[in-house]
């Protein structure tokens, strides 16, 4: 069962009139429903498959940050983790909850770089296709609050969006050099750099890069 605390206008939700915010969720709230089938379209395994062996044995404690209409947090609860959805966009929410109505997922109202209403620990952060949307000054931040969140040998996977960004909406190319940078000062070591993924989406100026830091000593 999806379980949802919160939206983005409840108390203690984050709030959404930072620049980052404003130039990014009106564009998923005003497209959630297109975007649910467009991000459906393509399996959990088929974008994430280049990391999958490196994910700890179920049931680990999983984070899905900005998790969007639920695919990948539905996936990871139907292989037994615990699964945590931190997603800002009521819109987004909801159709994960059409969506994916029999999955267990706790989803709640939060977002880079606070996470403000988070706690615990986790065993696993996925933070997939969002990493590109944090302006410069919050990457250090989002990152050390990643690390924070993570257990001992926590895992931290970051997939970017690379090409040239779109213009209806705030979004950065971001270097997979600068978040393993990042994720160094924060503690966490690299593990794997995937390089020059397809777009599954099929689009030709689209390419990918996937990042898997862990936090610890090797």
């Amino acid at each position: 069962m999806v379980e949802t605390d919160g939206n983005s206008t409840s108390p203690g939700a984050p709030p959404a009139d930072s620049s980052a915010a404003a130039g990014v969720q009106p564009y998923y709230a005003q497209h959630a429903a297109v975007l649910g089938q467009r991000y459906g379209s393509v399996t959990f395994e088929e974008v994430h498959g280049g990391v999958l062996d490196l994910l700890p044995p179920a049931p680990a404690v999983a984070l899905d940050v900005g998790a969007g209409t639920g695919r990948d947090a539905a996936a990871l609860a139907r292989r037994g983790y615990q699964v945590v959805a931190a997603e800002p966009v009521r819109e987004l929410r909801e159709v994960a909850q059409d969506l994916h109505p029999g999955e267990s997922v706790r989803w709640l109202a939060d977002s880079l770089p606070e996470l403000a209403r988070l706690e615990g620990t986790f065993g696993i952060a996925l933070v997939s296709a969002v990493w590109m949307h944090l302006p410069p000054p919050a990457r250090e931040r989002a990152m050390q609050r990643l690390a924070a969140l993570l257990a001992p040998a926590g895992l931290l996977l970051v997939s970017l969006r690379r090409g040239e960004p779109p213009t209806d909406r705030t979004m950065f190319d971001i270097p997979a050099e600068e978040v393993v940078r990042d994720g160094e000062r924060a503690g966490l070591r690299l593990v794997r750099l995937i390089d020059g993924g397809a777009d599954h989406l099929g689009r030709d100026e689209v390419w990918w890069q996937a990042v898997a830091l862990r936090k610890g000593e090797k």
